[in-house]
């Protein structure tokens, strides 16, 4: 790594970095603001930067909690809504003219409003998550040229911050702009470990939608195998990019990799996959919750209320007999 040259302001990503300043600005802003509070408890230079990065990383994540909410609202609401789409599909199977396909767009447009449904809810999050994650793994990497003096200041980081930042240690054994080639024998273990829980926490979200959160029909064919893929490649990417990474940006990845866990742990809870083991378990949960509550307001249990209104049917057959009668066409008088 050229370490005159930061090359991330270079080139196609020189050029859309610069159009993310705001964005880089204030993160600089917020993780200083952190860093001058937690200062006032503990020396400035050291764990207080670290704590500062991982409570920015949380500050991230609190701000993009709302979006992540309504997307998984929205999908709840898409996935309730399959029926009736296959239905409209099925409606113009095999029409290829203009009129049939805009007529089905026409009707499906229909169904997601007054339903309350966007189907590109779920593009949302991803949208305003990856540049905002984009500026947080700049501008950590950028702190340590500016205090060499070999970039300009950006945001709240000058050259006399930056070089504060840069003088930080964890436990005083590994520095947050070392990389896994200049550490010393003991910064290589951390950065190590820092690495394997970040590929730990990828492989145990993967694993969890995988097996847990996705219907058996899913997981069958080119989708299986596909996920079996993911399952075992996105960790291993980060066994190769996290030897070229300041140990801020691991700090950073593996709060965020700790995050995005808890978060999937959360969404298979409250928004789980219908048909899948995670929302056949919260089936079960809702059951249990539906009948304690019927319990406390005196009323009779979902499995009493099943059992007599079998026994009223049971009754209303052997009284009206097992064959329904069929309505009488009224004759029209002559």
């Amino acid at each position: 790594m050229n370490q005159n040259q930061f090359l991330l302001d270079s080139g196609f990503w020189g050029w859309l970095y610069k159009l993310l300043t705001p964005v880089e600005w204030l993160m600089t802003q917020i993780m200083n603001l952190f860093h001058e509070f937690l200062s006032l408890f503990m020396p400035r230079i050291g764990v207080s930067w670290v704590l500062s990065i991982i409570f920015l990383v949380l500050v991230v994540h609190a701000c993009i909690f709302p979006i992540y909410y309504k997307q998984m609202k929205s999908m709840r609401k898409m996935q309730a809504l399959q029926p009736k789409m296959q239905h409209i599909q099925n409606k113009y199977k095999g029409k290829t003219d203009q009129a049939s396909k805009e007529a089905m767009s026409r009707e499906m447009m229909k169904l997601y409003q007054d339903n309350d449904a966007n189907p590109a809810g779920s593009c949302l999050p991803m949208l305003i998550q990856g540049p905002v994650f984009m500026c947080m793994f700049y501008t950590l990497s950028a702190i340590p040229y500016i205090a060499r003096g070999k970039r300009a200041a950006l945001g709240a980081f000058d050259v006399a911050t930056a070089k504060e930042f840069a003088q930080s240690k964890v436990l005083g054994l590994v520095s947050v702009t070392d990389v896994f080639g200049t550490a010393d024998t003991v910064g290589k273990v951390i950065i190590g470990v820092f690495v394997a829980l970040m590929c730990a926490c990828m492989f145990y979200m993967q694993w969890l939608n995988m097996n847990k959160n996705m219907n058996p029909e899913a997981m069958t064919g080119q989708a299986a195998t596909m996920q079996k893929t993911m399952l075992w490649i996105f960790p291993l990417m980060y066994v190769f990019s996290g030897a070229t990474m300041p140990f801020a940006v691991l700090v950073y990845w593996l709060t965020n990799n700790v995050v995005n866990l808890l978060r999937t742990m959360w969404q298979m809870y409250a928004f789980p996959t219908p048909g899948s083991p995670a929302g056949d378990a919260k089936e079960i949960r809702d059951r249990k919750k539906e009948n304690e509550r019927r319990a406390k307001a005196g009323q009779m249990s979902l499995e009493d209320e099943a059992l007599q209104k079998a026994k009223e049917e049971a009754e209303r057959k052997v009284s009206e007999g097992y064959q329904r009668q069929q309505p009488q066409r009224k004759r029209k008088k002559k």
